[in-house]
């Protein structure tokens, strides 16, 4: 299989060039950029990306091998990756005296093989122009020999430079980023063309290699599962089962912060219909015990979390058989523990599935899925066979409801709350944009109902009212990293408020959350 080698300069955004590389349906991973010589030739890629980053050229620091040059291959330079190549093969790289942050727009001053036929809008004279984003600095003063410029920009005389005789590309602006109109054809040009790889990293493809892989792994031993419901470990637990059958078992732990009928949904799916050894723990008086008096929403986090792992132990250790734990880490945790282990990498944080479960369980890791992206698992989900209305659900905590009580965690609380989320839920998923012909359940990245632990006065009928206040939350976004609030249709809310009030009695009255993220998060908690 013919892969890509992407070395990450600690840019916020490379995980897009990863993203990009794969629609491709090529496959590619990313390293840190100090990754050595010996190990990039055993890598064997049909091509390199450097990604962008933070620091200057001139930092020591941040240096990857020169040694990838002589490799014969062709190497794409992204922003500081450009600034790099540039001064490792003998050019100029200067701090420049216009930082240029944002829209940009490029004119392809030659017909290079990275844009060739690519252009947003041409003037009179026939030049074509690209619509870029920008993000930089320090800027190419001077091209290295052999390379030539094939785009530029009134205050970036060099936005882009190539070496076509060996195949080295270099591009000051982000092609990553949706900004950049043109920038998936860009990367998919390099890849498809310059590389000239193979397009054979499909979904079926990928299912048959896993099979073969957990199969080669596991033998004859037995598997165990922390099932949450959510997507990874949904579709890790199909995976693992399509391979090997009766030797997993999944535990499923309720701690009775589940959505409504999550628990009975989780079960039909897999025991049921699927045919997968699942163990279902009902440990709701344990955590809600547990929960009693808490109101700071770290220490409901952390007692969640560490009940979670108790259960599991406790159901595990009667699974005596068992040699393996598996585990639903995704490859955007890969990345992320890695860069933190390094120290170099920036914005990162440590990954740790299940809860966080401690080593003296003594079981060989499985961890399927460690290769995909969240959208990548979505699509094995579907072709695996799991309903799409479960895969393409939106994001759910892993403390559950804990974190969208307000306060302390009660029962009474919690059951207000998963038949409110039912019903807005229930009327996004029915309510059609005439625009766009897609249900605003679509249209929003992330929806759900906040319990409010505060009491208004009401009007039912003749009498008066004085119950508990929910707030609705709708967010579109397409990193998690900032959010707008939606802007759903006021008959929607209309009709959500009116049907809360009437069928969930407790509750009489229902706000909309119209705070973005920053300055807010997206959850409240």
């Amino acid at each position: 299989m013919d892969k890509i080698l992407i070395l990450d300069f600690g840019s916020q955004v490379t995980q897009l060039i990863a993203r990009r590389v794969r629609e491709a349906h090529v496959y590619c991973e990313l390293h840190p950029f100090d990754m050595s010589i010996d190990d990039i030739k055993a890598f064997n890629p049909k091509g390199i990306i450097l990604s962008g980053g933070p620091n200057s050229v001139y930092e020591s620091d941040y240096q990857a091998t020169a040694e990838l040059f002589k490799l014969g291959i062709p190497v794409l330079g992204i922003c500081y990756g450009m600034q790099f190549m540039a001064q490792t093969l003998g050019g100029k790289v200067e701090s420049g005296d216009k930082r240029e942050f944002g829209y940009a727009e490029i004119q392809a001053r030659h017909h290079s093989k990275l844009f060739e036929g690519l252009q947003d809008r041409v003037d009179d004279a026939g030049n074509g122009y690209l619509d870029v984003w920008m993000s930089h600095g320090d800027k190419v003063t001077a091209l290295p020999e052999g390379f030539k410029v094939i785009a530029e920009t009134p205050s970036c005389p060099v936005a882009a430079m190539a070496d076509e005789a060996r195949h080295f590309y270099a591009v000051q602006f982000h092609p990553e980023v949706t900004h950049t109109k043109r920038g998936s054809e860009m990367i998919h040009r390099f890849v498809l063309h310059v590389c000239d790889a193979t397009p054979s990293w499909t979904m079926p493809n990928y299912i048959d290699e896993a099979i073969k892989k957990i199969r080669e792994q596991v033998g004859d031993e037995e598997v165990i599962l922390g099932l949450s419901g959510g997507v990874d470990s949904s579709v890790a637990a199909a995976l693992i089962h399509r391979a090997i059958g009766d030797q997993l078992t999944c535990v499923f732990v309720d701690h009775g912060l589940l959505r409504l009928n999550e628990g009975d949904m989780v079960m039909d799916m897999f025991a049921r219909n699927m045919g997968v050894k699942v163990i279902r723990v009902d440990a709701t008086e344990q955590f809600m015990g547990k929960l009693a008096g808490v109101t700071d929403p770290e220490k409901k986090r952390k007692i969640i979390g560490g009940e979670f792992v108790e259960v599991f132990q406790q159901e595990s250790g009667k699974l005596t058989t068992a040699k393996w734990l598996a585990q639903g880490t995704i490859y955007p945790d890969v990345i992320e523990s890695a860069g933190a282990k390094t120290g170099k990498a920036h914005a990162i944080k440590s990954h740790h599935n299940v809860g966080g479960l401690p080593d003296d369980m003594n079981l060989k890791l499985l961890e399927p899925l460690r290769e995909l992206f969240k959208d990548e698992v979505r699509q094995l989900g579907v072709a695996l066979g799991l309903p799409h209305e479960m895969v393409y659900r939106h994001p759910f905590p892993g403390p559950g409801l804990g974190v969208r009580i307000l306060g302390e965690v009660k029962m009474e609380y919690a059951d207000l709350l998963r038949r409110a989320d039912a019903i807005f839920i229930e009327e996004l998923r029915n309510t059609v944009d005439e625009k766009t012909g897609k249900t605003w359940y679509d249209l929003t990245s992330q929806a759900f109902a906040v319990f409010l632990p505060v009491k208004s006065v009401g009007v039912m009928g003749d009498g008066r009212t004085y119950d508990y206040v929910v707030a609705l939350r709708a967010v579109v976004t397409s990193d998690f990293m900032t959010a707008h609030w939606a802007e759903l249709p006021y008959s929607l809310l209309g009709r959500v408020s009116n049907r809360i009030i009437n069928e969930v009695r407790g509750l009489n009255r229902v706000v909309y959350d119209v705070s973005g993220k920053p300055p807010a998060t997206i959850e409240w908690e």
